[in-house]
């Protein structure tokens, strides 16, 4: 098997974008491919928050793109700014996923010129050092773990002359855990999904919280409850899972509801793929993916996804 390996350069880190946003770093090409007989290649990171940790600094190593005919590695050159001080290696590229939720995201590659052809897998591989801060604290740390430090995702086809712009969307209710007796956080794979940004919009909204939920004087921030998303319509509301649950039908993605202050609650799911969603909302925000968390859900919606910005509001008035 044979393993080209890219150096990639970047001098503006750290920027952060809003969907269909631009980035500041630069661009590079492999050897004699050019646009016209590769692929333009483009990934950025974005992040489905966890409540219970204030910060989630991930340091980043090196993207990796599987293929039968020859392994690509992407080296991403360490901001000195940042990866001195978030990262115990000095050659990673630190990324606090807590700064890009929702819609926002921080592009990793732009404009990258690969090979055409399929490519069965995409690793994000991972130096030592990743760590969460507690949100109850501010202060104290705790290690966050990844699976032979390498995240491996799926796979996608580079045609000649065409462009992937893709997203890894890390979905922490989903796949952060913290082991019972164990003193840090595991990511896994299953929390990290990857979305191709010509196919996919943004699933956002209101809640009617205040109706729906019992509250005690909520603070501008503060979590109220979640948001889950399930491919497919007609979904019978006691057969929706939370994160962790073993009823049949999982969820592709969630978000927390937050309040914004008087009686706004919002909640914001970036990188949907099109597709049919039923869209349940609850007023429980104790989610732990490792366990079957007993939920109860308000009210259920459907809505189709394409391309734009899809708004779905949870009226209690509509029950």
């Amino acid at each position: 098997m044979l393993k080209n390996t890219l150096s990639i350069p970047f001098f503006s880190l750290l920027l952060l974008v809003g969907c269909g946003g631009e980035s500041g770093s630069s661009n590079s090409s492999s050897g004699s491919v050019t646009a016209s007989s590769g692929t333009t290649f483009s990934l950025s990171v974005s992040d489905a928050p966890v409540e219970a940790l204030s910060k989630v600094i991930i340091c980043f190593s090196q993207i990796e793109l599987k293929s039968e005919v020859a392994d690509v590695l992407l080296d991403l050159t360490p901001n000195p700014l940042y990866a001195d001080e978030l990262c115990v290696d000095k050659n990673s590229y630190a990324i606090d996923l807590k700064m890009f939720t929702g819609a926002d995201y921080i592009t990793l590659l732009e404009g990258i010129i690969i090979e055409a052809g399929d490519y069965s897998q995409l690793r994000l591989i991972m130096s030592e050092g990743s760590y969460g801060v507690f949100a109850d604290d501010d202060v104290t740390t705790v290690a966050i773990k990844v699976p032979s430090n390498e995240l491996k995702l799926d796979g996608f086809t580079a045609v000649i002359g065409g462009v992937i712009d893709l997203t890894a969307e890390f979905d922490l209710n989903k796949g952060m855990t913290n082991p019972v007796g164990l003193d840090y956080y595991f990511l896994k794979p299953r929390g990290v999904r990857l979305v191709d940004n010509s196919e996919s919009a943004t699933v956002a909204g209101s809640v009617d919280a205040d109706d729906f939920c019992t509250l005690s004087n909520p603070e501008v921030g503060d979590i109220v409850g979640s948001v889950y998303l399930y491919q497919g319509f007609d979904l019978a509301i006691e057969n929706l899972a939370d994160n962790g649950g073993d009823e049949s039908q999982l969820p592709y993605a969630s978000a927390m509801v937050t309040y914004k202050g008087e009686t706004d609650y919002e909640y914001e799911v970036g990188f949907v793929t099109s597709g049919n969603y039923t869209v349940a909302f609850s007023c429980d925000s104790d989610d732990l993916p490792e366990e079957d968390n007993s939920i109860v859900f308000e009210q259920k919606l459907e809505t189709q996804v394409g391309t734009e910005k899809r708004v779905l509001n949870f009226v209690f008035a509509d029950l």
